[in-house]
């Protein structure tokens, strides 16, 4: 397919200035091809029209129907640059969209968006290329409207950008530390190292109170169980994020914290009263609201309570128009979470699903699946809302209204006037010193002491043989033993994985005679089950079998700080809420007592036999110093 000839980012300063100008010349013409008598100007910022831009609405009123339509759809794409030619790359594309790259898609169909995941990553300057390049193409169309590009990067377990970028220690974690400066120093950090490599909106930060211990999709996501925690956390991470120029997305209305489904996997149904909706997962959206959030996404939840109907609130008019628009009066872009999850797919087919979207209240529809066969239907779900329009099914002044809010949060974030990342700024941006220091500073205050019913931390230095087993990624392992062995222990290691075997729990128990210590890592290690999709008992089972040898243990909880419910003989116990190097450097520190564990529960522990009574309540923390 023949492309237009595109622009390249400028290498040099005085480039990169000239460059600059001619976008926005290009982005005014766009804007306002003949500018606007005054009259006219006037005309069109009155009735209906009031207070909108009338350069943005005489942008949108020259646009097709099928360009308005695409404008609304935010598309996953295979490949770490725009015009990629890998094999792998190409042939994943063309069966979601029929053509090779991100720089196709942006010719053809003239989405509004695209979102990364880690297969779009290698390293910074790569991303920023990437972004550059869709940025181009995005500028080569006629009518030259650039991209939103989005991602989600909350910290902690959920961080499509991973180093050299900070990695911040996410939501449970930072409200473990119950600094509002943190969070929002660390969203704004975030947000300066997306807007580097040319991501300009975060699916970020979580809003959702997680009540449910059991919770498999959302847990150290969120801020944590009270909603008043939660609501401090997320106001100050959308002003860092805004802080640090990037769109922030409280996420997910009304509210996912209370399931034991996994929306990707299935259709979670809340059991709140309106009542317990109201004091539970209302306030924190009402606090990003109130904050000026520039988006919010929806959930793939069922809430009869709000809605008896049985749809989802995605699709739900009552919940996104009745509530989110009409009675918390938010008019700022509402995003779908992605239409490949199940919790969207159960009741309707997938070319009803933007439609009905639509007519709920949403405006960004992000990320269309595919089909049995593989085969994207993003083109058959494009045409159903442009036919839903003809048909007059969806009005062309309900389609306008999201396209409007598309357009203004993409001018708003200054993409008209300059689209593209500067590679120049990325070394001065992206993991400098100064932000993974603040990373590690505030990873340090976060790291919660549940249990030292022993006094064995903290630690001397000093030589010992010290035992390293159970979940680890590569990196965690490495920097755990690593951490200890710099501290004058000999080190063993034996990762036993999510779920481990008998034979592997032996090797562990074998390998631990002749120890000193042993350092247990779990990974919620609550999720007993033994049904398909859960990790079952073995890392709880690791954890008994190395408490009966005798030998001192210290558990270090690097995920959910449920897991000491499920093995109480355990004496030492730590939670750090993500198994980031910060977190495992801070795990560490702690260890050997050169970091005073600060961190208090932002959740209750509770017993396993009975969720209702508190292991360990809500604040409970222990330090060396009190």
């Amino acid at each position: 397919m023949h492309l237009p000839r595109t622009h390249r980012p400028p290498r040099h300063a005085a480039h990169r200035t000239r460059a600059r100008r001619a976008v926005a010349g290009l982005a005014a013409a766009a804007l306002a091809a003949a500018a606007l008598t005054a009259p006219a100007a006037r005309a069109q910022t009155t009735g209906r029209h009031a207070g909108k831009d009338p350069r943005l609405l005489r942008l949108l009123h020259s646009m097709s129907l099928q360009d308005k339509a695409a404008q609304l759809f935010v598309l996953q794409v295979y490949g770490k640059s725009a015009d990629t030619a890998d094999p792998a790359d190409v042939a994943a594309n063309r069966k979601l969209y029929g053509v090779d790259n991100a720089a196709q898609i942006v010719a053809r169909y003239h989405p509004g968006g695209f979102i990364y995941y880690a297969n779009n990553v290698t390293d910074p300057r790569q991303v920023a290329g990437l972004s550059n390049g869709i940025q181009r193409a995005a500028m080569a169309q006629p009518h030259q409207v650039p991209e939103t590009i989005a991602t989600d990067q909350e910290g902690g377990i959920v961080a499509r950008i991973q180093p050299p970028a900070t990695q911040s220690p996410g939501g449970m974690a930072l409200a473990a530390g119950r600094s509002a400066g943190d969070a929002r120093a660390l969203a704004r950090i975030t947000g300066q190292e997306l807007r580097a490599i040319g991501v300009d909106q975060d699916y970020a930060p979580d809003a959702d109170v997680n009540v449910d211990p059991a919770n498999p999709v959302i847990g150290v996501r969120s801020f944590g169980s009270d909603p008043a925690l939660v609501s401090s956390m997320v106001t100050a991470q959308i002003r860092g994020y805004r802080a640090g120029g990037v769109t922030a997305t409280a996420k997910h209305f009304p509210g996912h914290g209370d399931t034991t489904t996994d929306s990707h996997t299935g259709v979670p149904r809340i059991g709140h009263t309106r009542a317990e909706w109201e004091r539970l997962d209302l306030p924190p959206f009402r606090a990003a609201i109130a904050a000026g959030v520039d988006s919010i996404m929806t959930a793939h939840i069922i809430v009869p309570a709000l809605d008896p109907s049985g749809d989802p609130a995605t699709l739900s008019e009552p919940i996104l128009t009745g509530i989110l628009r009409n009675r918390l009066h938010y008019d700022g872009v509402i995003v779908t979470d992605a239409l490949d999850m199940q919790g969207v797919r159960d009741k309707y087919g997938d070319e009803r699903i933007p439609v009905l979207a639509l007519k709920a209240g949403a405006d960004m529809l992000l990320k269309p699946p595919a089909d049995a066969s593989g085969n994207g239907v993003f083109t058959r779900q494009l045409a159903a809302v442009v036919n839903a329009v003809e048909t007059g099914e969806i009005s062309e002044r309900r389609l306008d209204a999201s396209v409007y809010r598309v357009l203004a949060l993409k001018q708003k974030r200054g993409l008209f006037r300059d689209p593209y990342a500067d590679p120049s700024r990325i070394g001065g941006t992206v993991g400098t010193r100064a932000h993974l220091a603040a990373a590690q500073r505030a990873a340090d205050r976060t790291t919660t002491l549940v249990k030292n019913d022993a006094g064995l931390l903290p630690l001397k230095a000093g030589p010992r043989k010290v035992l390293v087993a159970g979940w680890a990624t590569a990196s965690s392992t490495a920097g755990l033993a690593a951490g200890i062995a710099g501290h004058g222990a000999a080190t063993t290691v034996r990762s036993t994985g999510l779920s481990p075997t008998q034979q592997q729990i032996d090797d562990a128990v074998a390998a631990a005679s002749g120890q000193d210590l042993v350092v247990a890592v779990t990974n919620r290690a609550w999720d007993v089950a033994t049904e398909p999709g859960h990790q079952g008992p073995g890392q709880a089972n690791l954890v008994k079998a190395l408490v009966a040898t005798g030998k001192p243990v210290v558990v270090i909880a690097v995920r959910d700080p449920y897991d000491i419910a499920y093995f109480p003989e355990a004496a030492t116990y730590l939670a750090t809420y993500s198994y980031t190097a910060e977190a495992q450097r801070s795990a560490v520190k702690t260890l050997f007592g050169e970091n005073d564990p600060r961190g208090r529960l932002p959740v209750a522990i509770p017993t396993r036999d009975d969720p209702g009574t508190a292991l360990y309540p809500f604040g409970h923390g222990l330090s060396y110093s009190r």
